[in-house]
């Protein structure tokens, strides 16, 4: 499968659009993870805990969108955006949105 942000694929031909296609996450951080992050804004630096915790809604939401454009019969998924929102305290989503096509 291939997943592109641009509307385009270079060196390929789309033969017809499937359709628009979505894959959410959403992820509930702990209370370790909230501590060690205030702990990391009051010294400064990288807060590695919601670092991690992000790539792997990311990863979640972009396998869900790639699987919702298989099952559809498409092999590429062009113009995926990703966003990423906090719903309330200790609480994040993250959607991938695109549009499902086949190309040759």
């Amino acid at each position: 499968m291939i997943i592109s942000t641009t509307s385009t694929l270079q060196g390929r031909e789309i033969e017809s659009y499937v359709g628009v296609v979505s894959g959410e996450a959403i992820m509930g951080a702990n209370v370790v993870r909230d501590f060690l992050a205030s702990v990391t804004d009051i010294i400064g630096g990288r807060s590695s805990a919601y670092e991690s915790k992000l790539a792997e809604g990311r990863e979640i939401a972009l396998r869900e969108m790639s699987e919702k454009a298989r099952q559809l019969g498409a092999n590429a998924v062009i113009g995926v955006d990703l966003d990423f929102e906090t719903l309330r305290e200790g609480m994040m989503m993250c959607i991938a949105t695109g549009t499902a096509v086949i190309v040759k």
